[in-house]
């Protein structure tokens, strides 16, 4: 090791990782006098340009020729267990090292000011011309505060323009908003809540984890509304005691404004938000407050797990059964397991919640590698719903219809009973797929394999896969003639119709996330159904995560057999969660719940081990299937797409990689073959799987068959998935 490097007097050579898709680190001379350790940020020229990078290692040479590191970045160094990290998703993944960096690096600051937030206060007389909305807006501000424009046109049931009208007349001025908090302390002892006797023993178990400061991992599952998340606060509240950090990881984070709302009111502050729709200044702030160790609870969809914390004391993965946990683009991570990596780094335990917890994560359970704790009962003596079938194969809708007469049935009686329903149908648009009833024409993605869903809220078709958008015409593009283009099968659009016409006095509404107006419209109207305003709800998958309706009785399964059927590995296991989490949905509030799953096949397993209350029944079955096979988590999958413009080019590719697999013993290759979605963005992709026992070195195999394979060339791409959660 070079001793001038050693003694902080500069000299000497440095790996430097560029957050870039490349697997190896560069090296560089260091000048005189500028002391760089590992962690370090530095600015480093890169061909005809320079870029940022972080030193990996110090290197043994003494620079020669070698470009020299160009500056040291006035950023905290990357922590050693966070680069750790790194190493270790590259490697597990097989992704490029640069790639996975990306993920954790923290740009320098923008130099741009963060935008302030305007709001309005009342200081002068009211408008020569007053309105009615005038009045009502010009009471909601009495009192003289400053109120954010949106809040104040909520608070007073008008439009934002009637805001402006009133600025422009005097009656109101602008000001900016105090900047919003970044980190607040949270108060551990703000509102201790009232646990019941099995909430508090699991409590004090997690309690007594965050105390001893080691890694472990406990499965925490309990049925919808036992308290899971009360149970978790008391772990988050010890780590806050400790002055340790606490990460919780939720599949969605902008969608759970119900879960900030409960961490305000334990706690007395909202934790520090990390997701897509948090940017520019505001990140940058949360990262530093994260660095030094600031921001003690932070919530977060899945990257929240490459931020840089100071001291992790604790992580929590919310709801750990979701596939929103794997990155599909890019890095190929999965963020529950990536989570326990991540623990064991820091030796901080880790949480999985799930009422419907993952086969993976019941097995490590069951084995004894993770603590099981269990929460039964729902919170406060409340039952869970009672489950019913409606065989559709005898009580049949009406033709164009989907709704059948025994679910019509309970609908009404809750109408009367003044109890809200919920109508769920995990299909978003009005229709899957729309033709021409004349010639037979279909429409069908330019870009992908995959049929256009008509959205008539938005008078479009559109792709789900690349998003590609078009009018719907009125007339077919290839005969040309009019009123002869057909909608088949339904979406929650189109349900809408059916319950309108059903209901016509019912408030209904339809929560889908792609409607305009994005996650704030969202929150607002999840918002509106749990105090009451609507009677019938009508949502997709959306509508299954975790959110609490107290006046929802009823839970309608409009199609129960979605998902069963597609050549996925895990259709049963993620069928199952997701109907006994919608139906979970039912009775959360001082009423009981019930729930009817239209069926075609009621005696499907799943659907019988729903409706028996036994979830043990489905695990068992399931987990027998999945060893007898060899899958997950009892065998490894590995996925290789082979992607290109053409499909010639693609198929080519991907045959060369088949033929120099030279699988080993204990190991199977299968394909190539055209991936389900075989276009997908205007490629062409073939698929090839990989299946191998538990001893299998996974990763290893593959670097090798990678290394002899033949070089991707022209437009082709070759992307690993190992562990894939999606089979498209």
């Amino acid at each position: 090791m070079d001793d001038a490097l050693d003694k902080g007097q500069g000299g000497g050579t440095v790996e430097v990782l560029i957050p870039l898709g490349l697997d190896q680190a560069y090296s560089y001379a260091v000048p005189a006098g500028l002391a760089l350790a590992p962690g370090d940020v530095v600015q480093v020229p890169l061909g005809p340009r320079e870029t940022i990078g972080v030193v990996w290692e110090r290197g043994s040479g003494r620079g020669g020729n070698l470009k020299k590191v160009a500056a040291k970045l006035d950023l905290p160094p990357l922590d050693p267990a966070l680069m750790k990290l790194v190493d270790w998703v590259a490697w597990y993944t097989l992704a490029a090292k640069g790639s996975v960096l990306a993920l954790a690096l923290r740009r320098p600051p923008d130099d741009r000011p963060e935008r302030p937030k305007l709001g309005v206060r009342l200081v002068g007389p009211p408008p020569a011309r007053m309105t009615p909305a005038r009045a009502r807006a010009i009471a909601a501000a009495e009192g003289g505060l400053l109120v954010g424009k949106s809040a104040l046109a909520e608070a007073a049931a008008v439009s934002a323009a009637v805001i402006d009208s009133l600025v422009d007349a005097g009656t109101f001025c602008v000001e900016a908003l105090p900047q919003q908090a970044i980190a607040a302390r949270p108060d551990p002892d703000h509102a201790r809540p009232a646990l019941s006797e099995g909430q508090q023993e699991v409590a004090e178990r997690l309690v007594a984890a965050v105390c001893s400061q080691a890694y472990s991992v406990a499965l925490l599952e309990g049925v919808t509304g036992s308290g899971k998340t009360e149970v978790y606060f008391e772990a988050v509240a010890e780590a806050i005691r400790l002055g340790r950090q606490s990460l919780i990881l939720m599949p969605e984070i902008a969608l759970t404004a119900q879960f900030i709302d409960r961490f305000e009111s334990r706690f007395g502050v909202r934790p520090g938000l990390w997701h897509s729709a948090v940017s520019g200044r505001r990140r940058e702030r949360l990262q530093a407050a994260i660095a030094e160790g600031e921001a003690l609870v932070v919530a977060g969809a899945r990257s929240a797990l490459f931020l840089p914390y100071r001291d992790l004391g604790l992580i929590i993965v919310d709801e750990e059964h979701e596939a929103a946990y794997k990155q599909e683009d890019g890095v190929a991570y999965h963020a529950r397991d990536m989570a326990v990596v991540r623990g064991k780094i820091e030796s901080a335990p880790v949480v999985l919640a799930s009422a419907t917890p993952s086969l993976e994560t019941r097995v490590n359970a069951e084995r004894g590698r993770y603590l099981h704790l269990k929460l039964p009962e729902r919170f406060g003596g409340r039952h869970l719903p009672t489950l019913g079938l409606v065989d559709l194969r005898r009580d049949k809708p009406e033709r164009g219809r989907w709704i059948s007469g025994a679910l019509i049935k309970a609908v009404e009686a809750n109408l009367e009973a003044k109890e809200q329903s919920l109508l769920f149908l995990n299909r978003r648009g009005y229709a899957p797929l729309t033709l021409c009833r004349d010639c037979g024409h279909r429409f069908q993605c330019p870009n992908c394999s995959a049929w256009l869903v008509d959205h008539r809220f938005r008078r479009a078709l559109v792709c789900h896969h690349c998003g590609h958008v078009e009018r719907r015409p009125h007339e077919c593009p290839s005969c040309h003639k009019p009123e002869t283009l057909a909608a088949c099968g339904p979406g929650v659009e189109r349900l809408a119709e059916e319950v309108a016409t059903l209901f016509p006095q019912a408030r209904a509404i339809v929560l889908s996330s792609d409607f305009p107006g994005g996650t704030e419209r969202l929150k607002q109207e999840l918002m509106a159904v749990a105090e009451g305003e609507f009677d019938i709800v009508i949502g997709t998958q959306l509508v299954a995560k975790g959110h609490n309706f107290p006046g929802m009785t009823l839970v309608g399964v409009v199609d129960a057999d979605l998902g069963l059927t597609s050549g996925d590995p895990r259709a049963a296991e993620r069928t199952f969660q997701v109907l006994r989490q919608v139906t979970g949905r039912a009775g959360r509030g001082e009423k009981p719940g019930r729930a009817l799953l239209q069926t075609h096949d009621p005696a499907h397993p799943v659907l019988k081990a729903l409706v028996s209350g036994d979830p043990e029944r489905f695990y068992a079955a399931e987990t027998a299937a999945r060893e007898a096979a060899g899958l997950p988590p009892f065998g490894r999958l590995a996925a290789l797409i082979v992607s290109a413009n053409a499909q010639a080019e693609a198929e080519t590719h991907a045959r060369a990689l088949a033929r120099c697999a030279e699988a080993p013993a204990g190991v199977a290759v299968l394909g190539p073959a055209e991936a389900p979605l075989a276009i997908l963005r205007g490629r062409h992709r073939m698929r090839l799987i990989v299946r191998t026992s538990r001893e299998i070195d996974l990763q290893g195999y593959l670097r090798a068959w990678l290394k002899r394979a033949p070089r991707p060339k022209g437009s082709v791409r070759v992307a690993v998935d190992v562990d894939p959660q999606s089979f498209l």
